[in-house]
């Protein structure tokens, strides 16, 4: 059997996949180093009953606005909708709705908290409903670059194909507490914890697992190709079929990337996986024991994430000595994902 190298905690090196790093550059020293543009289909409609409001926040996490937002209209915090939450330490710019009873959005244009813009608004049929992103759109400066540039320029199409998909930093909380308390969690040393806080926890322990898989298959070079009884998920989708013919079969729609190689997001019920591919992923969850029988505890229904992270429209750019990267991804993935790859990073 062979030995598998232990990641013992979130921050901690993962294994890159496509031979870099290949500069050590400074990233995140200003907010606009870090843009991020939310991408959605508004249902947009003349007598529709909510205002949809496109909203540029610096310095400011999504729950911000959220409180803003119902503090400049007779709204309750509930009854402000978003897809997604957005980082702090960015500019980004995302959508927000409200009933349309509760706000004029020409009454609040000069009266935006600092750090927000209220960039546009519509009106549409309804909220802005948790999980409806389609994508977000990253643009990121990685400053003072220092390294084989040119190897850097020589490796955009292998990063444009595919990069790991992990689970970022930010997914463990400052420090990995997340995982930590997970950990308690299980082994009710933790208690009374409120549920929104719970669900924390319990994703932080599934990503763990899911990267200590994902970088397992790193080392052994089959992250990217199908194993035996590979669970299968098609592109842009949760769904996934199991693999029961030989993975050459498949060969053409995995160059393609119709489907990617999966893997496991710890849970009750069958894993999907099976064969092969099901021994690996065993051997990996061997070693975390107890975060596996927590959440089998807590009744998570077993799922599965691709193991591949396709980046669209991915562009790099260098400027003096700043190199400048656009992409977009889909949701639940992270741009530190991306960033693995190229950059040894010095935040500020």
């Amino acid at each position: 059997m062979r030995a598998m190298s232990r990641i013992t905690k979130p921050g901690e090196a993962l294994p890159r996949a496509h031979g870099g790093p290949w500069i050590r550059a400074r990233f995140r020293a200003e907010p606009g180093d870090f843009r991020v543009d939310e991408q959605l289909e508004v249902p947009e409609h003349p007598t529709g009953a909510h205002w949809w409001l496109r909203i540029r926040k610096t310095g400011l996490n999504t729950k911000d606005v959220v409180r803003a937002l119902a503090t400049l209209s007779s709204a309750r915090v509930r009854q402000v909708g978003y897809a997604g939450l957005k980082d702090r330490h960015a500019i980004t710019s995302q959508w927000f709705s409200l009933p349309l009873e509760h706000l004029d959005p020409e009454s609040i244009i000069d009266r935006m908290p600092d750090g927000t813009e209220l960039l546009e608004w519509r009106r549409a049929r309804h909220a802005v409903r948790r999980g409806g992103l389609k994508t977000n759109r990253f643009a990121l400066r990685l400053r003072d670059a220092d390294g084989d540039l040119d190897g850097l320029r020589a490796a955009v199409d292998r990063l444009a194909g595919g990069v790991p998909n992990f689970f970022g930093e930010q997914r463990f909380g400052k420090r990995g507490e997340n995982l930590v308390r997970a950990r308690r969690l299980f082994d009710e040393t933790l208690t009374r914890v409120p549920r929104f806080e719970r669900g924390l926890y319990l994703s932080a322990a599934r990503s763990w697992l899911f990267n200590r898989v994902l970088a397992e298959r790193i080392r052994q070079g089959n992250w990217d190709r199908l194993l035996p009884g590979e669970a299968v998920m098609l592109h842009g989708s949760r769904s996934f079929f199991a693999l029961e013919e030989p993975p050459e079969a498949l060969a053409e729609r995995l160059e393609d990337r119709d489907i990617h190689p999966s893997g496991p997001l710890v849970g009750m019920g069958d894993s999907g996986s099976h064969g092969d591919c099901a021994a690996l992923e065993a051997r990996v969850l061997a070693t975390e024991p107890a975060l596996v029988a927590g959440l089998e505890h807590w009744r998570l229904r077993a799922e599965r994430r691709a193991l591949r992270l396709v980046p669209e429209d991915f562009q790099l750019a260098v400027e003096d000595r700043d190199v400048l990267l656009s992409f977009a991804l889909p949701p639940g993935t992270y741009a530190t994902a991306v960033l693995q790859e190229i950059a040894e990073l010095d935040r500020d």
